[in-house]
């Protein structure tokens, strides 16, 4: 288990929005008279869409007696990429983590309302988390690879879950898994090398590569660029991109601008409630409530 999946929301999301990152709106078409007010506290646009691949609703999570997301429903669509934006402490991470009911790590956490993904609830006491956490995957902050060998990066989670025992078998997903994640070419003749001596942006595409190889559903993941410079930012977005089109993507980011270049779908929360959710060119060029249009033209976060 690593540090950044019992960090709390307030530790999770640190970076400060800055001024370069503020990225230019056009001005709102719907005049600031007729947006939601600022003390209307629920939620802009449809949460709902067809057939999702993942259904949330009325989802609360106290720490301790802090009430940390209050009464959110959201839904995840089939092969969509869905950012959460937000000034730090909002809730994103919190929301995020679960999704894959990481918060049972967290003793003080508790998580109530529904989530369902495959016509299973899997706030249910029965589930096991085990196969859960991997059918939906997490990719976090910081690039996390085990202290083994690139190979072994990646079959592990394959092995331990049974999907291969075969050597043969097993290789076939490491050479599909790194393909898809985008690294095949640049470790294919060190397979065998530390996973922990390649660079910080192959380090986490090996992440991505090891979360893909046990043939997730749905792929979170929790500001994956923020230590990564701008060429490696460059290459995880076109890879989330890629990888779109055969997985879900659940994306917390502090970067407006990311949201805007990858993001088919993006949520706006502020102080535990989910402000806003909509198609990402309506979010940033009209949004419905003034909360979000002060956002994301900087007048807070």
């Amino acid at each position: 288990m690593t540090n950044n999946e019992t960090t709390t929301e307030t530790e999770a999301a640190t970076t400060p929005v800055s001024s370069t990152d503020i990225p230019a709106v056009n001005a709102p078409s719907t005049p600031a008279s007729s947006k939601i007010s600022r003390d209307n506290r629920s939620t802009a646009g449809e949460v709902r869409v067809d057939a999702p691949r993942m259904r949330c609703s009325e989802i609360n999570v106290y720490y301790g007696e802090k009430h940390a997301i209050k009464n959110l429903s959201l839904d995840v669509g089939n092969a969509e990429i869905l950012s959460m934006i937000g000034p730090s402490g909002c809730g994103k991470s919190t929301f995020l983590r679960c999704l894959n009911r990481m918060n049972d790590t967290i003793e003080i956490c508790r998580v109530t309302g529904s989530i369902v993904l495959d016509g299973k609830e899997i706030n249910d006491h029965t589930i096991d988390v085990v196969p859960l956490r991997a059918n939906v995957g997490m990719v976090f902050q910081k690039p996390n690879p085990f202290p083994k060998s690139i190979r072994e990066n990646v079959t592990f989670g394959p092995k331990i879950h049974g999907l291969a025992s075969h050597k043969d078998d097993l290789e076939a997903i490491v050479e599909d898994s790194l393909r898809k994640a985008g690294l095949w070419n640049e470790v294919k003749d060190r397979l065998d090398q530390p996973g922990t001596g390649l660079s910080g942006g192959q380090q986490q595409r090996l992440c991505i590569a090891r979360t893909i190889a046990v043939k997730p559903e749905i792929i979170l993941m929790d500001e994956p660029c923020s230590a990564l410079d701008p060429i490696s930012t460059a290459a995880i977005e076109e890879l989330m991109l890629e990888l779109k089109e055969n997985f879900s993507i659940c994306i917390v980011t502090h970067s407006m601008q990311q949201a805007q270049r990858v993001s088919d779908r993006t949520a706006y929360f502020h102080m535990g409630d989910l402000i806003e959710v909509g198609d990402t060119q309506q979010v940033f060029t009209d949004p419905l409530h003034q909360l979000t249009e002060d956002y994301i033209t900087g007048r807070f976060g």
